[in-house]
This record gives C-alpha cells, structure tokens and sequence, in this order.
C-alpha cells in the first residue's frame, strides 16, 4: 500500500511523526509512505487553496517534502509533482488539538482530507483532543498511539467508501483527551455543536503603537449533544465521523423551492 501523509501543523510537528508510525505500519513492510507537509504551521487555513500564488517545494529526504502552501496544496502537489501514481490512502495528522465540532469547519487538517477525497481517494483526518490529562508532552498523543492503526485499518476493511457517488466520503477522527489505558473504545457519531465557543477577536497593541488583532477560540471542553463527537471525546471515546464535501442542506430543499414556486 502507498499511503500520502500531511497535516496543518507543519513539518516538524509531533503529531506528523505519530502519523508517519501510523501509517509505516497501515502500510506494511513492502508498502510506501511518502509525506507533503507545509513547511509552516497552517492551522485554521480549512480547505485553502494558494490559487493566486506559487508556492516552493523542497525535498528534505527520500519520499519527505515540505511546501510553502496550505495542506489542500499539499496534496495537490503530491498527486500532481511529487508522487509517481496516485496514493492508495491519504491520512492527514496528528492534529494537535481536537477537530471535533465547530472547529472542523476551520480545520486545515479536514482541508487535505477533504481535498483527497475531491480527487476521488480515501481520505482520513485524524486529532488529538487536548485537555488535563493528556497535556503532557510524554502522553498528549498516547491515544492516537494505541488506537491510530485499529481505526485506520478498520475503516480501511470494512468502512463505507461510496466510490461511485459524486462527492467522495471522508472521515474525521478524533482521539479523545485521555492517555492510552483510559481510552473506552471506539464511537461512530455526528459532527457536535458546541455552544458559546465560537471564535473572536482579541487586541494588542505592539511596542511601536500599532494595533493589531488576535483571532482566538472559545471552551473546548463543553460537551456536545449525546452521539456526537465532541461529547464521545470527553466521555473516553474515540470519535468516528463519516463526512462529504456536499454543503447542500437537503433537508430544506424543497421549502426553498416552494418559496419560489
């Protein structure tokens, strides 16, 4: 199997050495893992493209190249440049952080899972939900550790792919926040909603009297609704959430309809 790698947290992130574990072992023996990782942090940039502008690419080592762009470009440029031959999986990760709820909207990590999947390949994005008792450098990814390969591989064999639908599935996988002898067990869910933890703004000012604005979130560890994702982290579990890149609320079609009939 030949697996593509990247993430949103940069090159040099921890999380992307879990993630090559991970999938050096997914990928078996005689398999390949080759990585495309941004050379900087791009966290929060979603699924961001750098239509406008170039970007630099450089290979590092053997199958490891960084690229000046966002993780959607790195994909882009691993199936377009780097790779000979499309991968057969594409894993995006370890973030460094959860992915669950709101924040998947904003999450670069999601981007490049979502833009594999718009290529047609199976694509998984895989978090590391932070809180208390995982802050820790020596155990914050334990349980993407322990249960990474399980899940991967388990999707892999016997998860839903729908090849032949319009707009590929995808997954989001979120680790919840506790070292590996604490993790439940495994949930499917839905994508949560957290309240009162949208994003805002904070100022300051620099030495020199310019203004600037930090853009900062809200808690992330309020519980969403029962049998969503956020809620299966903070009970123990690890959180499975099949997704598309179909934004259409279908649910509401036909009222829109019937107002402009």
């Amino acid at each position: 199997m030949r697996i593509l790698i990247t993430n949103d947290d940069g090159i040099n992130a921890p999380g992307l050495k879990v993630l090559e574990e991970i999938a050096a072992e997914v990928a078996g023996p005689d398999g390949e893992v080759w990585t495309v990782a941004p050379a900087f942090e791009q966290s929060g940039v979603a699924h961001c493209i750098s239509y406008s502008r170039p970007m630099m690419i450089a290979e590092l080592a053997d199958r490891r190249f960084a690229a000046e762009g966002s993780p959607a470009d790195c994909v882009l440029a691993a199936l377009g440049e780097v790779m000979p031959g499309h991968p057969d999986l594409i894993l995006s990760g370890v973030n460094r952080g959860n992915n669950a709820a709101d924040n998947a909207l904003y999450s670069g990590t999601l981007g490049a899972a979502m833009e594999g999947a718009l290529q047609g390949l199976p694509a998984i994005a895989l978090s590391q939900f932070l809180g208390p008792r995982n802050i820790d450098p020596d155990v914050m990814f334990e349980a993407a550790r322990a249960y990474g390969v399980q899940v991967v591989k388990t999707l892999l064999d016997k998860g839903p792919w729908q090849e032949t639908a319009d707009y590929k599935l995808f997954y989001n996988v979120n680790f919840p926040p506790v070292p590996a002898a604490d993790v439940k067990g495994v949930r499917a869910t839905a994508q949560g909603w957290r309240d009162e933890s949208f994003f805002g703004t904070e100022p300051t000012q620099s030495p020199h009297g310019r203004r600037f604005i930090w853009i900062k979130g809200g808690p992330q560890h309020k519980p969403t609704a029962p049998g969503t994702d956020a809620a299966a982290n903070l009970d123990g579990y690890v959180s499975i959430v099949p997704m598309r890149c179909d934004l259409t609320a279908h649910d509401v079609l036909s009222e829109v309809e019937n107002a402009f009939a």
